[in-house]
């Protein structure tokens, strides 16, 4: 019998959130051969229309085949895309006895021969619904009766008879083997029965020939003496997942918690199991937790890579749930040999497997961090580009982020936060569906890869953030499989004992299986999750996704109660929170609320006198896009102040674009408004408004996010599909990448660009910036904003007044200058006389952001004869020494801040032009303005201590 695959996951990866129904189908004849005319019936009375939407019966078949050995997969060739089926494969609807069918020869319609079994589901056209998957061996000689089942494994007492029965639709030649000697054989019949006697661990393998064609069907199964479970200790080295023997890298410990199963086996690519239950290889229970099964495998070769699974006494096989490196049978062909070569050779998944498997590695050889004591960006000054890998680059993977690190860098941001990247069902998503938390996904490149992205990151001043999904997990999970409503292994719903999961959501904003986090499993598995991406890849923090599903309080349709507050999920993020610093007292928490201000202030506040206190999301897209198109009401976005929210400090990460919102340039371009001959919905136009939020937004104290290509005015649609248009089905489709468009090249894009740049030096250059005392004046499509900080002298940068003209006509503005005197315009250095009553005339778009003196910036500064140049020669600094190299600089002196402004160090240079080496023991790890201020000007490099 030739085995079948599940394609779940690779179907997930074009259709990540269809609304799938099970549905029933008949295909006839049951039996066919590639050139023969098969019809498929799908049931009406199956197909719940109104869910899905449909109108007119439009359903459709999507399909696909393999070869004659079951694998090499094609899409056929006339499915169209997910979100849009063609017509071809339109099921034509039989009113009569409510029946969808469809009729073709199979050669024809997937235009391929040698055929060995097809595949297919019942789709809407647009993909927002589907059915199951259905599979069909091909070719009229098949079997009829198998018992047991091909794959299965099964128990007996010793001693017993075990009967094997197995029929074909045609006659055949009969083999039986048992670990591999042949024990019966049978010429020319339509079936066979034999009970042989077990009475220890047998791998039988049935083979039927046909006598006409030569054409030969395998199936092989396990029948084994029934599982005696021993009761031991697990060794003290060992935990729940894979343990690695810190004395012995030849072993590994496995331990897996398993209430409600009998027994477990390990099944894996070991040289003695290849695969197959053996006693050898039953777990343990240990002494002190009956529920946790665990095992020592010896014998290993030092970084060889070895597979497994566990199969439990209910049949079902899962990897292991705290693996940090899972093969998929769906994903894994599809990532090419460039993003992950091993998937091609040492990692390649196992043949003849299904589901998900761990990987086994001892001895591998550690990743050698350059950066080991980074230095974070304080919370209040945190900059956050938030990115999607997979949209990023053309490339898609790790070494092309590496590449980009420049482009990040210039934008003068501190921070990047990736949507998720653990293991997620396909790989095409933006990766919320995971199925194994701890485990990093392949479709972007290997673990190695990404930590090298870390560390450059690290290298280069920028922080790493991961966007983490624990309110759920898809069916893949071993912690959902492991308890299903499936009788046979598969793919099934939460069953009422799952000590993980919710067999309804409690709240209503539910995708996938929803976690109890009131369940001790659950908070043990979110604490490993925090663990293994901190302390493996050195991540500065975790955005987590969509903590309004963190209560037990709620159902599916009560979003008022979901909103509403809820002790219990206070109580546990705060717990959560206590874990996640436990690891690393100075990680970034920012959760994803979006609630009211009592939750989040009780976060926010948490552990505050420590330094510490959540992040919170602040979702202010609509009202900066009302400034930015044009329109005065609801455009007051004064909730960029922490103190609106209640908080006592800086925690609210404010952002006006974000990967749930629509694009800031988008909207701008359909909706903005139009006043004679200037209108908001011209391109250039638009890209000029955009500046001046940055210069409302960035210059406000406290965290900022930006959406990535925001600064290059980034205009296609969230809900762009790959074909051009735009429909809410099409919101995590791929989109254009902006550099493959030129964006960056574009001068008028590059502007935006280089306009944020210039405002995120100076926001992140001058301590007034950090400060909790600023006023938001906005509503009005005319914002000011006031920054002070009265504790800088007068001699500094203490006031920042900032004005700008989101109307569509020339407005004269008063800035309301807090006193009179000489203030500069901080994006060029120009400065004016004015004070309380002056006033100035801004064009629409434009701004201007005043001090009363000029700005320290971050830009960094090329060499150039006609004025003072600085170069700092070795950088990062390794060995306590600051190396320049200086020109005209007359009566120079260097000066040394941190990133909150605050002088460290100051050192005289000897002449105007030179080398010179300073010493800066002393210093801790960290980034660095070193500004060279003399007679002749003024330039700023940035420094990196290690």
């Amino acid at each position: 019998m030739k085995h079948f695959y599940n394609l779940i996951a690779f179907l997930i990866a074009i259709a990540t959130f269809a609304q799938q129904q099970t549905v029933t189908s008949t295909i006839s004849p049951a039996t066919f051969n590639d050139d023969e005319s098969v019809t498929i019936t799908f049931n009406g009375n199956s197909i719940d229309e109104t869910a899905w939407g449909i109108a007119n019966h439009s359903l459709y078949l999507w399909a696909w085949s393999y070869d004659s050995s079951d694998a090499n997969p094609l899409d056929c060739p006339t499915n169209g895309t997910w979100g849009a089926s063609n017509e071809a494969n339109k099921l034509t609807y039989n009113a009569g006895n409510d029946t969808y069918t469809i009729a073709f020869v199979p050669k024809t319609f997937y235009n391929r021969t040698g055929i060995g079994k097809i595949g297919f589901l019942l789709k809407t056209k647009t993909g927002n619904g589907q059915s199951q998957n259905f599979y069909s061996e091909v070719g009229r000689f098949q079997f009829v009766t198998t018992t047991p089942a091909d794959g299965s494994v099964n128990f007996v007492a010793s001693g017993t008879s075990y009967p094997i029965t197995y029929s074909t639709s045609l006659p055949a030649n009969y083999v039986v083997k048992s670990n591999g000697n042949t024990i019966y054989t049978g010429n020319n019949v339509s079936g066979i029965s034999v009970s042989p006697t077990i009475t220890t661990d047998n791998q039988f393998q049935v083979t039927a020939t046909d006598t006409a064609s030569g054409t030969t069907l395998t199936s092989n199964f396990s029948v084994s003496p029934s599982a005696d479970v021993q009761t031991a200790a697990m060794p003290a080295y060992m935990r729940q997942g894979i343990t690695y023997d810190p004395a012995d890298p030849t072993k590994v410990g496995l331990a897996l918690y398993a209430p409600y199963k009998n027994y477990v086996h390990v099944i894996g690519s070991f040289d003695n199991n290849n695969w197959q239950i053996s006693s050898n290889y039953l777990m343990k229970r240990d002494t002190n937790n009956p529920d946790l099964y665990w095992i020592e495998i010896t014998g290993l070769t030092p970084q060889k890579v070895y597979t497994f699974q566990y199969r439990t006494s209910d049949g079902i096989k899962v990897a292991d749930p705290y693996s940090t490196l899972v093969l998929s049978p769906d994903d894994d062909s599809w990532i090419s040999s460039a993003i992950y070569p091993e998937l091609q050779n040492t990692m390649k998944y196992p043949a003849g497997q299904q589901y998900d498997v761990s990987v086994i590695q001892t001895a591998k050889p550690a990743y050698n961090w350059t950066v080991t004591n980074f230095q974070r960006p304080a919370k209040q000054n945190l900059i956050v580009y938030e990115a999607l890998v997979r949209d990023f680059t053309e490339q898609k993977n790790w070494q092309a982020m590496i590449d980009k690190i420049p482009y990040i860098k210039g934008l003068n941001v501190n921070a990047i936060e990736l949507l998720p990247v653990m293991e997620f069902d396909g790989n095409n998503s933006w990766g919320y569906n995971p199925g194994f938390h701890l485990a990093l996904d392949k479709a972007y490149g290997t673990p190695e890869k990404f930590k090298e992205f870390i560390d450059k990151c690290h290298q280069n001043g920028i922080a790493v953030i991961l966007d983490v999904a624990l309110n759920h997990a898809t069916g893949r999970s071993p912690l959902e499989r492991l308890w299903s409503t499936s009788t046979t292994g598969a793919y099934g719903d939460v069953a009422a004992n799952n000590p993980y999961f919710n067999q309804l959501p409690k709240h209503a904003y539910n995708v996938f299986y929803d976690f109890n986090h009131s369940k001790p499993e659950t908070r043990y598995y979110v604490n490993r999750v925090l663990e293994q991406w901190i302390s493996e890849y050195k991540i500065d923090g975790f955005r987590w996704d969509l903590t309004k599903g963190f209560t037990q309080n709620c159902t599916p349709s009560d979003e008022a109660c979901t909103g509403a507050y809820q002790q219990d999920r206070v109580d546990v993020l705060k717990l959560y929170s206590d874990y996640q610093w436990s690891y690393d007292p100075t990680s970034y928490i920012i959760f994803e609320h979006l609630g009211g201000n009592a939750e989040e202030r009780e976060w926010a506040n948490y552990r505050l006198n420590e330094g510490k206190g959540v992040m919170m999301w602040d979702n202010l897209v609509g009202a900066y896009n009302q400034n930015t198109m044009g329109y005065d009401s609801d455009s007051n976005f004064n909730r960029v102040d922490f103190e609106n929210h209640t908080f006592s400090e800086r925690r609210n990460i404010s952002y006006g674009e974000s990967h749930d919102e629509e694009r800031l340039m988008f909207k701008n371009l359909a909706y903005g408004n139009t006043n004679g001959s200037y209108n908001v919905k011209d391109l250039n136009t638009a890209l000029e408004r955009q500046k001046a939020f940055g210069a409302v937004f960035f210059t406000v104290p406290g965290p900022k996010m930006i959406w990535q290509f925001g600064e290059l005015g980034y205009d296609f649609s969230i809900n762009r599909c790959e074909n051009g248009t735009i429909s809410n089905d099409c919101r995590t489709s791929p989109k254009p990448v902006a550099f493959t468009l030129g964006y960056d090249t574009n001068a008028n894009r590059k502007a935006v660009y280089d306009t944020w740049s210039k405002i995120l030096a100076i926001r992140l250059s001058n301590q007034v910036f950090d400060t909790t005392t600023f006023t938001v004046e906005s509503g009005n499509l005319l914002p000011r904003i006031f920054v002070w900080n009265d504790a800088l002298p007068s001699s500094s940068l203490k006031n920042v007044v900032v004005v700008a003209n989101f109307t569509t006509t020339a407005q004269t503005v008063t800035p309301n200058f807090p006193y009179a005197g000489t203030w500069y315009n901080l994006m060029d250095n120009s400065s004016m006389n004015a004070g309380g009553s002056t006033t100035v005339v801004l064009q629409p778009g434009e701004f201007r952001i005043f001090g009363n003196q000029t700005a320290l910036a971050t830009d960094e500064t090329k060499i150039d004869a006609n004025k003072t140049s600085l170069q700092i020669v070795q950088n990062p600094a390794t060995d306590g020494l600051l190396k320049i190299r200086y020109s005209k600089a007359k009566n120079g002196q260097i000066n040394i801040y941190d990133l909150n402004g605050k002088l460290v160090k100051s050192f005289g240079l000897k002449s105007a032009k030179g080398d010179e080496t300073f010493s800066v023991n002393g210093m801790t790890s960290g980034t660095y303005l070193v500004q060279l201020k003399s007679d002749e000007g003024l330039a700023v490099s940035k420094l990196i201590i290690k």
